[in-house]
């Protein structure tokens, strides 16, 4: 696979966030976060631009939509993780981007990283 890629994940709730990492980790990517506001994963991303970011829509500090469009003009696929929004509803928004719905089972969380790496 070459160089490792870095996978973002901004997420608020910290069981969830903690079980995220380990997924992604465990999947072999390097993992930045878990993320509990906007603003922490927003100065992350400016440090050190991540090849992926799996992002709750709605974080302490509010809604990740702007951090999103952010990523999305950088090329940085994105991949909503949201109990609030139906991944039809995000897709509206982000046609481009990857929507799952929470609980999501791990090996979707992983299919989904692995479509987001092939375009990365």
């Amino acid at each position: 696979m070459g160089q490792q890629l870095r996978v973002l994940v901004a997420e608020d709730e910290p069981i969830v966030g903690f079980d995220l990492c380990d997924t992604v980790a465990e999947a072999g990517y390097m993992v930045e976060g878990p993320f509990d506001e906007i603003s922490s994963a927003m100065l992350s991303f400016q440090k050190c631009k991540p090849d992926i970011a799996i992002l709750d829509v709605q974080l302490g500090d509010g809604i990740v939509y702007p951090l999103a469009e952010q990523m999305m003009a950088e090329n940085v696929p994105v991949i909503f993780h949201s109990g609030r929004l139906s991944p039809d509803e995000v897709a509206l928004r982000f046609p481009r981007a990857q929507a799952l719905s929470k609980p999501c089972p791990p090996a979707e969380m992983i299919d989904s990283i692995q479509r987001a790496a092939a375009k990365a």
